[in-house]
């Protein structure tokens, strides 16, 4: 499958009671200033929302930013993706990740963890590739179910 005029939808957004959002702001700009549909939430979002917007704005890679130890939810938010049928979504986290917390969240299903140092450059290429990923795996199953 071709993907012409390819304009990934991307969901920035934070679990959990972390509240530092700075970090999710700079790359949902970055993302927009790349192409990208963005869509943004405020923090404190449950993995209930995050499911329903994923659903409902059709997104294809959903970025987590963590800078408290809410990313070790994430991998409830890809189980609860699966469950919902939205398994070919890309899952990225960015932040402070302990090495020894970043397996978890890898064999869980995120795709990847942006830790500091990483530039925007290098962020919204990989989002951009995980969200040729997610529409083309998603196309797949569309058509498997046909």
């Amino acid at each position: 499958m071709t993907l012409q005029n390819f304009n990934p939808r991307v969901l920035v957004t934070k679990i959990g009671l972390d509240g530092h959002d700075r970090g999710s702001r700079l790359v949902a700009a970055a993302c927009r200033d790349a192409g990208m549909e963005v869509i943004y939430t405020p923090p404190w979002q449950s993995i209930e929302t995050v499911v329903k917007t994923a659903l409902e704005e059709g997104v294809d890679v959903i970025g987590i930013s963590s800078l408290a130890t809410d990313h070790l939810i994430v991998p409830k938010l890809t189980k609860a993706l699966r469950e919902a049928g939205l398994g070919n979504l890309r899952v990225v986290v960015g932040g402070i990740v302990p090495d020894n917390e970043e397996a978890l969240l890898l064999e869980s299903g995120v795709r990847e963890v942006f830790h500091p140092g990483s530039t925007m450059d290098e962020i919204t290429a990989r989002i951009r590739d995980y969200a040729r990923e997610a529409r083309i795996e998603g196309a797949a199953l569309l058509d498997k179910g046909n």
